[in-house]
């Protein structure tokens, strides 16, 4: 009876095993890949901000422009820089007329120490004559006191005038220059009404209209590169550490209907997205397709390695103890490189060794 029963638990055994789906390794060549999603941008794509607030007064440009380095993109009304403009330039001329003796501001001292030489010139001769007659004995006191204090009293305002004139000059020319500071101020500040691109690129939007209400909050045009487009890449924070330059990229985009392109790693952002746990990577691409546009999206494999002619077996069959069910039982074995569907066994079984599905 007990012989019967043993046979009849092998008998099941063995036909369970046989409805189990079965498989034996295979030798191929393996490729380890990273999985993330694809975003096209142009290189060097920013938006731009009018530095000043105020009326859209008109867009220069239309979306999909070529436009230079320096190009204007829009303009500003705003009339109180241009009031502010003409008042620091009319100050300037003023200065300028005042500076340069036009306005008899100097030429009035200059006459003034003009006279006053004069003066000081002919008391100094009377003086020095009174002197000569008093050391002779001839005259009054009274008079060589009179001389002599009409000969200071000129030379001092003689020193005064010069003294007057050259401050006078000091401070016009400190005019000038400040009025002049002002003006080249206003200048900039009616500059900052025009909007002008940092590049050379092309106009890929424009997010306001003619009489609009700008502020420096808001973007006005988002400018970026005509012809070099970037490959931008989410990378999950577990494979980012796989992730070095110059890896094979291998990209399909969905406006291309899974035509596979290829590109290489050319930045790997350090900072992680806490948001979504992912880490920015970019690529280029080695010979891009003649048409792209912004925001085309896709998915990429980035190459981390890949060997030729290894043993492998379809991840599906492994159990969580890195185990495999064979005709002996559970067999641990020792597994290697791996993509999405296979991996490479190194040790535990061989190519003729069956392994059962996991139920």
């Amino acid at each position: 009876m007990k012989k019967y029963l043993f046979f009849v638990a092998i008998l099941f055994l063995w036909s369970c095993k046989k409805d189990t789906e079965k498989t034996r390794p295979t030798t191929q060549d393996l490729t380890e890949s990273v999985y993330t999603s694809v975003t096209i941008q142009p290189d060097s794509l920013y938006q731009a901000y009018a530095s000043v607030a105020g009326i859209l007064d008109q867009n220069l440009v239309e979306e999909g422009d070529l436009v230079t380095k320096g190009q204007a993109l829009s303009q500003i009304i705003n009339n109180t820089p241009v009031l502010n403009t003409q008042n620091a330039k009319l100050a300037l001329d003023l200065a300028k007329e005042n500076y340069n003796g036009s306005a008899a501001i100097l030429s009035g001292i200059l006459d003034e120490i003009e006279a006053a030489n004069l003066k000081y010139k002919n008391d100094s001769v009377n003086f020095f004559r009174q002197q000569n007659l008093w050391n002779q004995n001839i005259g009054s006191k009274a008079d060589f006191d009179n001389k002599q204090l009409n000969y200071q009293l000129s030379k001092n305002s003689w020193t005064l005038l010069k003294n007057k004139y050259n401050q006078t000059k000091n401070q016009l020319n400190t005019n000038v220059k400040q009025a002049k500071n002002t003006y080249q101020t206003s200048l900039i500040n009616t500059k900052d009404f025009t909007v002008k691109s940092t590049i050379n690129g092309k106009v890929y939007a424009l997010y306001k209209a003619s009489g609009e209400l700008i502020n420096t909050m808001e973007p006005i045009a988002s400018i970026g590169s005509a012809s070099t487009f970037i490959i931008e890449m989410l990378v999950d924070e577990v494979d980012i550490v796989k992730i070095i330059k110059n890896q094979d990229v291998l990209i399909t985009l969905d406006a291309y209907n899974g035509k596979v392109l290829e590109g290489k790693v050319s930045k790997i952002y350090p900072k992680k997205d806490e948001r979504n746990q992912t880490f920015k990577v970019e690529a280029v691409f080695v010979n891009p397709p003649d048409v792209l546009y912004p925001g085309l999206s896709g998915e990429a494999n980035i190459v981390i390695s890949k060997k030729q002619n290894v043993l492998t077996i379809p991840k599906s069959y492994i159990t969580g103890n890195n185990q495999v069910q064979t005709d002996a039982g559970l067999v641990t074995i020792t597994t290697g490189l791996g993509d999405l569907e296979s991996i490479e066994v190194l040790d535990g079984i061989t190519k003729d060794t069956y392994i059962y599905k996991p139920e």
